[in-house]
């Protein structure tokens, strides 16, 4: 069974539901160590601290907050701990919206809640709740120190719980394209190739290509093998907006009707 990294409580109204919040998504990336070019050593990512001209333990090591130049307070887990924050042990459901009323900008990362064996039916009613009105609980939690905010929502006969980042947390754009004018052909066009180009959305259906091409390179390499390369993009000459779209429109009319 998957670790929780933390346990806590729902808070639905006056029904408590005993949960964990298990990681939902895991990352594929390739990983790749620092070696020495000269000899092919790995290199060693080492704590130094240069007032004392030596490497130090992690156990030697504390958290210090600055708030002036090299002047620091230092907070400990007791601190955090004793932060009067109901979020830390409860997720307390303060509103209900519809999943499409939050800006994808403001989602961070997915959990799995797992209830505890005295959880399930409670948790089940909160599952069944939320999928009949069509809507999600918006909350709080304090996980890894920091208070966030957060969506729970239905799916698959689980409860999710999205984080979610706080509107200070989103960037100003720095590019305005408010002034841009588009012609109504133009627009036409597109519109035409967004109704041939549109259908269900199926994970299924993509794949990291770039992950398995690397793969493959990396064993080719290890077994001495010949390697390839992608081709080089040879420079056209710039061609217009409308016949961009009107080849684009070709081709995905003549791939519809292959398919």
């Amino acid at each position: 069974m998957a670790r929780s990294i933390w346990n806590g409580v729902i808070s639905f109204g006056l029904v408590s539901i005993p949960v964990g919040l298990q990681t939902a998504t895991q990352e594929k990336d390739l990983r790749f160590n620092q070696l020495h070019k000269v000899c092919g050593t790995r290199i060693k990512q080492q704590r130094f601290c240069p007032h004392c001209e030596r490497l130090v333990e992690t156990d030697e090591i504390e958290k210090g907050y600055e708030v002036s130049k090299n002047s620091y307070v230092i907070v400990n887990e007791e601190d955090f701990e004793a932060l009067p924050v109901p979020s830390k042990h409860t997720i307390e459901v303060t509103a209900f919206v519809h999943h499409e009323e939050v800006d994808p900008i403001y989602f961070d990362t997915t959990y799995f809640l797992a209830p505890t064996e005295t959880g399930r039916k409670p948790y089940k009613l909160l599952m069944k709740a939320l999928e009949e009105k069509g809507v999600c609980a918006v909350a709080k939690i304090a996980v890894r120190n920091k208070e966030t905010l957060c969506l729970l929502r239905p799916s698959k006969g689980q409860v999710l719980l999205e984080t979610l980042f706080y509107p200070d947390e989103i960037k100003e754009p720095e590019v305005k394209v408010e002034d841009v004018a588009v012609d109504d052909r133009e627009l036409q066009m597109a519109l035409s190739l967004v109704a041939l180009l549109e259908k269900p959305f199926d994970p299924a259906e993509h794949k990291d290509l770039y992950r398995e091409e690397l793969i493959k390179r990396i064993e080719s390499k290890a077994q001495g093998g010949v390697l390839t390369s992608a081709p080089v993009p040879v420079e056209t000459a710039t061609i217009d907006l409308m016949e961009a779209l009107r080849r684009s429109l070709e081709d995905a009319e003549a791939r519809k009707a292959s398919g």
